[in-house]
């Protein structure tokens, strides 16, 4: 057998952009983004230069969590379209050599799917759900005192019937958890693979992915036990590797949310035969800080090494607060645990920031995902309590200001009602929305917009060899990167002072000019030809 080709092994450099389709373009006029819309924008993408799209959950849902509380897989939510629309989006996305991406959430489903309701009816579908009775003298109490999944939530995990019986759910009491050891689940899942990579679908991302597996017991959670009564068992390996004889039946990849401390049992999950990548969400949150920056990379190469399997490097999705807000902060890291309404930010700090992360996040080895709206340097909005839909909110007791920050409508042309996005947008749009229109950006060299096309067209000469570092002083981080022709520089000052660039043939690009000595000032990034 010859080696894997380019074409199949697209995956492991490439560039694939989020997208929210709620959020993306409004093509009907009603206020939520849609399929017409997203196949609207298909040339913007391509003029983009992304490689790939991921999309958020299409399918038939309520809505309870964004569309990750799924009742039907084979179905869109009529609010994004149809089915032939999706297949027909899929198809033109190809054409302009972008490949789909689609997203699973294996852990739990809507209730309103029908196993669930057929389950509450009391039928046999009850086990294929996790249904216990409950403690206490009269079973008033839940079967055991596992922690929600929604960060500060105090909420129970367990939600009761008026027969008595109680049902998982790690995250809403809309979202009962499947129990993946019965069959039916697994068999389930495998065929709902098959009917996305039959419609031409490249790739799947996992959401949630080292929780499907539960103790059988149900034991009561206790701090540092091994193993875990819910995340990252040992079963989950089995699963994967059953999904993964479906994948490379039709050349399909993996991309799993897999948030472990433990890098070794991260790794696990990249194993030949299971997923072909994970998110990596210590880069994701890490603080806008040179030594941590560092470790974080040196970290993660290292545990990607010896399974040969390429890392991710992603600065923002869907749940996390936006790279430009962040970087603009006192605390530049990302904790669920300590997000706040009114957290002062300097937006052009962040955003000076946020240009320079860009260079760095693509000068490196691997995969990149890119979060709609990043490529315009979109800040997080704050969202009027009373606007908010995001259950994060709900469920902390209005303390977390939630997710819908990150989720609000792209600007799309600055003269146009709503910024050019549609309707009347779903969450409102901040005042001054317009001001990041891609039209406007379009226009401008010194946009962010034109900064990611830039880096997009330069990327592929980085190819997908090894990174070594470079000598340079305290607070700068610089790496060469062997090119298509010759060595490739990335320097990122995150000094106090301007940094001297190391020797070189030709700036390539800059997240932002240099100072009048031809030094590399505070918060700002160069790619260099060496």
């Amino acid at each position: 057998m010859g080696q894997p080709t380019h074409a199949q092994n697209w995956w492991r450099s490439a560039v694939i952009y989020q997208v929210y389709v709620r959020s993306f373009a409004d093509g009907d006029g009603d206020g939520t983004g849609d399929l017409a819309g997203v196949r609207a924008k298909l040339p913007y993408l391509a003029e983009l230069g992304v490689d790939a799209l991921w999309f958020n959950p299409w399918y038939l849902s309520p809505m309870k969590d964004g569309g990750y509380d799924v009742a039907d897989y084979r179905v869109i939510d009529p609010a994004f379209g149809t089915l032939a629309e999706a297949e027909k989006l899929i198809a033109e996305a190809k054409e302009l050599g972008i490949r789909t991406l689609v997203d699973i959430v294996p852990n739990h489903v809507s209730d309103q799917h029908p196993w669930f309701r057929a389950a509450l009816a009391g039928g046999p579908e009850r086990e294929l759900f996790h249904f216990r009775p409950g403690r206490g003298e009269h079973g008033e109490l839940p079967p055991n005192d596992w922690p929600s999944q929604f960060a500060g939530s105090a909420e129970p995990v367990w939600t009761r019937l008026p027969d008595g019986t109680w049902y998982l759910h790690l995250f809403t009491p809309e979202q009962p958890d499947l129990n993946w050891a019965h069959p039916a689940v697994r068999q389930e899942h495998e065929e709902i693979l098959r009917f996305w990579f039959e419609r031409g679908v490249a790739g799947v991302r996992i959401d949630s992915a080292a929780l499907l597996a539960k103790d059988p017991d149900l034991p009561d959670f206790v701090e540092g036990r091994d193993p875990h009564p819910y995340v990252d068992r040992d079963e989950l390996h089995d699963i994967y590797r059953s999904w993964r004889t479906v994948a490379d039946a039709y050349d399909g990849i993996f991309v799993g949310e897999v948030w472990l401390p433990d890098t070794e049992r991260f790794a696990r999950y990249l194993r030949p035969d299971e997923l072909h990548t994970a998110f990596n969400f210590s880069f994701l949150s890490c603080p806008w800080d040179a030594g941590r920056l560092r470790t974080s990379i040196d970290e993660t190469l290292a545990e990607h090494a010896p399974i040969g399997a390429p890392a991710t490097w992603v600065l923002c999705n869907h749940d996390v607060t936006r790279t430009v807000t962040r970087y603009g902060r006192a605390d530049t890291g990302f904790d669920f645990a300590t997000k706040a309404f009114g957290t002062p930010t300097d937006l052009a700090l962040g955003t000076r920031r946020a240009r320079a992360g860009a260079l760095l996040s693509l000068a490196l080895p691997g995969a990149v995902y890119l979060y709609q709206g990043e490529e315009l340097g979109l800040p997080e909005a704050e969202i009027p309590r009373d606007r908010i839909q995001d259950p994060m909110h709900f469920r902390s007791g209005g303390t977390d200001p939630g997710r819908d920050g990150c989720r609000v409508p792209l600007p799309w042309t600055a003269d146009a009602p709503y910024a050019g996005f549609g309707g009347e947008p779903w969450l409102p749009q901040p005042s001054g929305w317009s001001a990041y229109a891609a039209d406007l950006q379009a226009a401008d060299p010194g946009s962010m917009l034109s900064l990611y096309r830039a880096a997009l067209t330069i990327r592929p000469e980085f190819g997908d060899g090894p990174l070594t570092w470079l000598p340079v002083p305290e607070g700068v981080l610089a790496f060469a990167r062997p090119g298509q022709e010759g060595r490739l520089l990335c320097v990122v000052n995150l000094a106090d002072a301007p940094a001297d660039l190391p020797a070189h043939s030709r700036l390539l690009l800059g997240s932002g000019p240099l100072d009048p000595q031809g030094r590399l000032p505070k918060d700002t990034a160069v790619w260099l030809r060496g």
